[in-house]
């Protein structure tokens, strides 16, 4: 096991780690930028170092001032979290060259799954179901005759990364070629990767994803999925495990599939395989996400793992023995809501100080947070405030639970979205389990 682990994030994400540091016995180094000097996980891990000023680029994206951080304390491996450098290939190199353990894949498995091009060919390859849709597009007239040959609509996504930037949604022959130009400035701004691609478009689908676990002696699990399909702007909003739209049947033809492909590219650590659903049922395979989810409390809650600890013990080496995790072996049902700092009207984010802080609790409430009281959230970041987690033995309990969290949920001085919350959790679509990625946008017009 490592001896000092340096955690290369922030917020809750950076907390969850130090605590599974802590019961594995693992010292922890806290690295942040000048703004963030009084935060929640630099006062809990046993150093921190400052790596910069507030800006990402030159504080948590800043490469060579992390390493540094590594080699002043003398951690012997980095865990990068998500977001920020932790789907960053190169980074990863440079922590294997400077002899610190990297907490995740290796860099050739993280380009294989990480860029989405590359990741389809792997899924054609390992017989994933794949949407129709074209490799890396060359220019506009390409995309026009790919888009004619897979038939409209289709979606432009970038290659090189998520989260909505770079997507373009075209339903006529015509509009290809400006879209086209547009996703590519935003793929070349968001991810300093041009490069887009097309896959047929489905006009009203479920965002489901498998959670994987492998370790570097051939040990390969799938922990089942979540329902990830409320969105707002291709951002998770509420997730849930297992999906309401998965029978056991599915869910096991599923694992054997994704076993095969995680085993044969040799990919180890915790990684997340993206499907999206058709309105009959079918899964057809989007993208990997090669680190841990924001979203992975749930599927901690119905496994009763802990999966940052699971990714730690791989990385270090250890042959992991899990106990049974087959479908039926699951617990109940788990729901987690993210708590964001933004307008509940306009959704602009709100950084400001918190000036009373009074998160939910009581049986089967978890809340995973990295403010308080006094804490002045910055306009840096990602306006993530807490996620809050409820379990159940049954859905309908699980959201009846959740609801109740959120009364209790007292956040002053600023704005978030706990209304919302309150709003998705009591319409008719998400009580019945039949909700698609275009719900939320619904129930937002809806007032």
């Amino acid at each position: 096991m490592f001896k000092k682990i340096l955690i290369a994030n922030r917020g809750e994400i950076a907390l969850r780690i130090i605590r599974a540091c802590r019961e594995l016995g693992v010292k922890t180094v806290a690295v942040h930028s000048e703004v963030d000097a009084r935060a929640l996980h630099v006062r809990f891990a046993d150093e921190a170092v400052c790596i910069g000023p507030a800006a990402a680029a030159r504080s948590y994206l800043h490469i060579p001032a992390i390493i540094s951080a590594a080699e002043i304390t003398g951690a012997d491996a980095i865990h990068p979290g998500y977001g920020f450098l932790s789907e960053n290939a190169e980074f990863a190199r440079l922590c294997a060259k400077c002899k610190v353990t990297f907490i995740g894949p290796t860099p050739e498995a993280m380009r294989a799954w990480g860029d989405k091009v590359t990741a389809r060919g792997n899924a054609e390859k390992y017989g994933l179901p794949l949407l129709p849709g074209s490799q890396v597009l060359t220019g506009p007239d390409h995309a026009e005759s790919e888009a004619a040959r897979i038939g409209f609509p289709i979606i432009l996504k970038a290659s090189g990364g998520g989260g909505g930037r770079g997507m373009r949604v075209v339903r006529k022959a015509g509009e290809v070629g400006s879209n086209y130009l547009q996703a590519t400035r935003e793929a070349e701004a968001g991810f300093k990767n041009p490069d887009v691609f097309m896959e047929k478009y489905v006009e009203k689908p479920r965002h489901i994803e498998f959670q994987v676990l492998a370790d570097q002696h051939g040990g390969i699990w799938t922990l089942g999925e979540r329902e990830c399909s409320l969105q707002r702007r291709h951002q998770k909003v509420i997730e849930e495990a297992p999906s309401p739209a998965m029978t056991a049947e599915k869910r096991q033809e599923m694992g054997q599939i994704i076993r095969k492909a995680i085993g044969e590219t040799g990919y180890t650590s915790l990684g997340t395989l993206e499907f999206i659903m058709d309105e009959v049922g079918q899964l057809y395979f989007l993208e990997m996400n090669t680190r841990v989810q924001v979203e992975h409390p749930v599927t901690e809650m119905v496994t009763g793992l802990d999966l940052v600890a699971l990714q730690i013990r791989a990385a270090a080496g250890e042959k992991l023995e899990l106990p049974d995790t087959r479908p039926w072996s699951f617990r109940g049902h788990a729901i987690e809501c993210r708590v964001n700092a933004e307008d509940p009207k306009t959704f602009a984010p709100w950084p400001g100080l918190i000036t009373e802080y009074f998160p939910p609790g009581g049986a089967g409430v978890r809340v995973d947070s990295g403010v308080y009281g006094g804490w002045r959230v910055p306009a840096e970041y990602d306006s993530l405030l807490a996620k809050v987690i409820v379990h159940a033995p049954t859905r309908a309990e699980a959201i009846t639970r959740m609801r109740r969290a959120l009364d209790e949920f007292i956040v002053s001085g600023i704005r978030t979205n706990l209304a919302m919350h309150k709003k998705l959790l009591d319409d008719p679509e998400v009580i019945a389990g039949e909700m698609t990625t275009r719900t939320v946008e619904r129930v937002i017009a809806q007032g």
